[in-house]
């Protein structure tokens, strides 16, 4: 049975051999995909970007700015727009060639999903298997949880059209 929701059966492929895996699938998406190394490295991917868009959104919002016109706006969906197109595009493009560049690693490597070999940093070779786990396990709860906080100060901010740390009762 399931460790998140016990009372549903755990899914063929989900064996407990990946980091965060709780048995948790309700959809069926373990099934339709034939290679869950892949859906985790995009479940790492869209983690990543979520947590540091959080972060970016609180800084722009109550961070300081730098002074002139595009930056001016406190607006984290604003800003996107302020800084123009070709700022954009450079944004998109550069990340483009990283996404290229992991490409092969991604799709065919051997490497654990979410670890670039030589990007480790310097402090990882020290680190034993135990604390490795650990870390894999804490980098995607934390994924999750910054998927689920974006969608949350995407809400706020769209649709209550609230600062992020507005908590005044509407």
């Amino acid at each position: 049975m399931s460790k998140s929701i016990p009372f549903l059966t755990v899914p063929e492929k989900l064996d407990g051999s990946m980091p965060g895996d709780m048995g948790f699938d309700p959809m069926g998406l373990s099934d339709i995909q034939t290679d869950l190394r892949y859906a985790r490295w995009a479940e790492l991917k869209h983690g990543r970007v979520a947590m540091l868009a959080v972060v970016g959104m609180v800084v722009q919002e109550y961070g300081p700015h730098l002074p002139g016109d595009a930056y001016a706006t406190t607006d984290p969906f604003e800003a996107i727009s302020s800084v123009g197109f070709a700022s954009n595009i450079q944004t998109l493009l550069a990340i483009g060639c990283i996404e290229l560049a992991n490409w092969e690693e991604t799709i065919n490597g051997d490497s654990r999903p979410g670890v670039l070999p030589g990007w480790e940093g310097s402090g990882w070779a020290k680190k034993t298997d135990a604390q490795k786990e650990k870390a894999y396990e804490q980098e995607i709860v934390h994924a999750r949880l910054g998927m689920i906080a974006f969608i949350g100060a995407t809400h706020q901010t769209f649709l209550l059209h609230k600062g992020l740390l507005d908590f005044s009762a509407p």
